[in-house]
């Protein structure tokens, strides 16, 4: 028996409208559960319509793990669908590498969202040999937020590392992101 909208829970109903007008909202922790959910709506627009439209991601997380964010911005740069990203609240570390992903004239940023980038640091202890293939992928990760970063601003590779990935933590406002063309207006 299919149920009718009314029939929902107003959560539910919420999320119903939303996918029903290509529209998702990313908030929390960016981990395997989130990320999969975004995945999983990306992955299904792609296959239910072949014609091309707009996705519009909203974004609301202080960040989380990294490789997940790989994993979506993957998905986000093979989708034949426009990805529109829409920054509020906050958008920090790995969702400030989604955030930026978006497609080229359709990120947005609203005027009270706060931002944060860093470099990716993960720290070992051990044997000489942990330490160093720690270090190794920390360079990789980093190499690779650099890549990102250097595709979604077109900024040469040492503005971005000077001013978005320097050894400390970066906040931003929503105007420095336009200027730095992390987003391309505020809403």
């Amino acid at each position: 028996m299919i149920k009718k909208i009314e029939e929902f829970n107003a959560e539910d109903r919420i999320d119903i409208k939303l996918l029903e007008n290509s529209t998702f909202y990313f908030y929390g922790e960016v981990d395997d559960e989130s990320v999969a959910k975004v995945v999983k709506w990306i992955l299904y627009e792609n296959l239910s319509s072949k014609e091309t439209k707009t996705l519009t991601l909203y974004i609301n997380s202080t960040g989380g793990d990294l490789y997940q964010a790989f994993a979506l911005i993957d998905v986000m740069k093979h989708s034949h669908h426009v990805i529109r990203t829409v920054a509020v609240g906050s958008v920090m570390s790995a969702a400030f590498l989604i955030f930026a992903s978006g497609d080229h004239g359709h990120r947005y940023a609203s005027s009270n969202a706060s931002f944060m980038c860093h470099q990716f640091s993960e720290t070992t202890e051990g044997k000489y040999h942990d330490i160093k293939a720690t270090m190794k992928e920390n360079d990789l990760c980093n190499q690779k937020m650099v890549d990102i970063l250097r595709k979604a601003t077109e900024l040469p590779v040492a503005k971005i590392k000077s001013k978005l990935l320097p050894a400390s933590d970066v906040y931003l406002t929503a105007h420095e992101v336009v200027e730095l063309n992390v987003a391309d207006e505020l809403f």
